[in-house]
């Protein structure tokens, strides 16, 4: 298997070439310590993800672990080869390898887009107000609207009391329908600090006549102020006249301009779609809901201001192209703002993409390979049925699922699996005469059918349409950690997520963010720029 050094690697990111630095661990760990811009693809997940998250083949993809005899990266590297990517190595000695040629390693998740807000605050001084201050303007009942710039479900869980959902991509188009009085203060906030500094320097930048403040350190800051918090809120903005959308589309523009955003015709599209050389990525930026009611083919939906924040998620190809669509001109183009500064090759897609463009409704259809090894199928009440009239532990099932979804509802008797750690977990099961693998929908377990098979030596069936097919009869479920076969690494508790984070991994995590800047210095690979 070919190696690519860490100085290769520096060398691309700062040429800008195009790189996959992909880290094949589970979520968790790779949130312990990673290089800026590598993108986790968990090595029990890729072929489920890596066409539609590297759709180049000829793509250079460097694969790494973290090297302590895990021995993920070098299967992980022939999985990829066998999808087709023909310019795949190791990196040359994995993460220790890395840090022993003096690499900067950062911790957490989505690190360059949160690095880069650290930056836009540190270099444009974005406004801000702390939790007690905010908290006294909202009783005193003073002229202010608070904006929660997160995805609509991260603002139901939690919320500044009074606040509206508009995600940070509609910030800049809705602003003026929820604050048409230039004297009212808007008041910007997410869990933490990033998309509270991206949504508010938005509106700096746009030139929007209203005072405008983030919250400082989001709702973590209000937490740690002692305040309390809303929980299922569903206030969300408002529709945008035909006037005020003309203005946020002009505002937008002109900030796009300043950043070096270019324009793309439908002309461009059809350039880019046949070029072997360069990755193009297309993200449709307006809302899922609008996405799924029509959208042009070859896009895919990705919400501006989460794509701002998940850039290593979205488009792991560091040095590719980013076209943008989407129907106003606004949401596009302040996505593209950002993405530019963050050194990306960005295009935002001027008009329709063609008068006569066919839109496509609801999600696309999943870019995954079938599985090579023919699979037995079994249904749901098949499996109900061995369950109940076989002796306990003639048949064992597997559950794929993410953990999070296991604990919440699984069929009972199910064991939790991690893929990538499935030899292992097999030792913690007790054998059984019949497997039957599940996840969601099955989409996943299919792919493992095969090394269950192998590994046990025994009858192995998939359940056809997953657990979602299972539930869907009505058969009965189980909740909670019940039977763990594979340790819950593959999800990283952020520490602002949900209602019960400790106040102290609150306050270290803004702690670590405070400290970006320096690292991305001290890094040197990241090439932002702010206007």
């Amino acid at each position: 298997m070919a190696t690519t050094t860490t100085r290769k690697v520096r060398q691309a990111l700062l040429d800008r070439q195009e790189i996959a630095l992909l880290d094949v661990r589970e979520e968790a760990p790779f949130a312990q310590g990673h290089p800026l811009f590598a993108a986790n693809l968990p090595a029990g997940r890729i072929e489920l993800d890596a066409w539609a998250r590297v759709p180049r083949r000829a793509t250079p993809i460097v694969v790494y672990d973290d090297d302590d005899g895990e021995g993920l990266a070098e299967p992980a590297a022939r999985t990829l080869r066998a999808l087709g990517y023909t310019d795949v190595s190791l990196l040359t000695g994995g993460l220790q390898g890395w840090k022993d040629a003096g690499g900067e390693l950062f911790i957490d998740v989505n690190v360059p887009s949160k690095a880069f807000g650290e930056l836009v605050e540190s270099e444009r001084h974005t406004p801000s107000l702390a939790a007690e201050e905010v908290q006294a303007l909202l009783d005193a009942k003073a002229d202010v609207v608070v904006l929660d710039a997160r995805r609509f479900d991260e603002y139901q869980t939690m919320n500044i009391p009074g606040g509206i959902s508009v995600p940070g991509a509609e910030l800049v188009l809705r602003a003026q329908a929820l604050a048409p009085d230039p004297a009212t203060r808007i008041i910007v906030n997410c869990a933490g600090r990033t998309r509270s500094i991206i949504g508010t320097q938005s509106l700096v930048n746009a030139g929007l006549p209203n005072p405008v403040a983030a919250l400082r350190n989001g709702t973590i800051g209000w937490l740690l102020a002692g305040h309390t918090l809303e929980h299922g809120a569903d206030r969300r903005f408002a529709p945008v006249a035909p006037e005020q959308r003309a203005s946020a589309a002009a505002r937008a523009r002109a900030v796009a301009d300043r950043a070096g955003v270019r324009r793309a015709s439908a002309a461009d599209l059809a350039r880019f779609a046949v070029e072997v050389g360069r990755t193009t990525y297309r993200f449709d930026v307006r809302t899922p809901e609008e996405y799924e009611t029509g959208h042009l083919p070859g896009f895919r939906s990705a919400p501006g201001g989460q794509l701002v924040q998940e850039t290593d998620h979205a488009a792991p190809v560091r040095g590719a192209r980013i076209v943008l669509a989407d129907d106003d001109g606004a949401r596009a183009n302040m996505t593209a703002s950002w993405l530019a500064q963050m050194g990306w090759d960005v295009w935002v897609l001027d008009g329709t993409g063609g008068d006569d463009a066919a839109l496509e409704t609801g999600q696309p259809a999943p870019l995954a390979p079938e599985p090579q090894a023919p699979l037995t199928w079994v249904a749901p009440r098949q499996l109900a049925r061995w369950l109940q009239d076989e002796p306990e532990g003639h048949t064992a099932v597997l559950d794929f699922t993410a953990s999070a979804q296991y604990v919440r509802r699984h069929i009972p008797g199910a064991w939790f699996v991690l893929r990538s750690q499935l030899e292992t977990a097999l030792r913690t099961v007790p054998p059984a005469s019949r497997y039957v693998l599940t996840c969601g929908t099955s989409a996943l377990a299919r792919y493992a059918a095969e090394a269950v098979a192998r590994l046990t030596g025994a009858p192995t069936a998939v359940l056809q349409g997953g657990t979602q097919a299972w539930i869907d009869e009505g058969l009965p479920l189980e909740t909670g950690e019940t039977r763990l076969a594979s340790a819950r690494i593959d999800r990283y508790r952020r520490p602002y997520e949900g209602t019960d984070a400790p106040r102290e991994a609150m306050q270290g995590y803004l702690d670590w963010e405070f400290g970006l800047v320096e690292q991305l210095a001290r890094d040197g690979t990241h090439g932002f720029t702010v206007v």
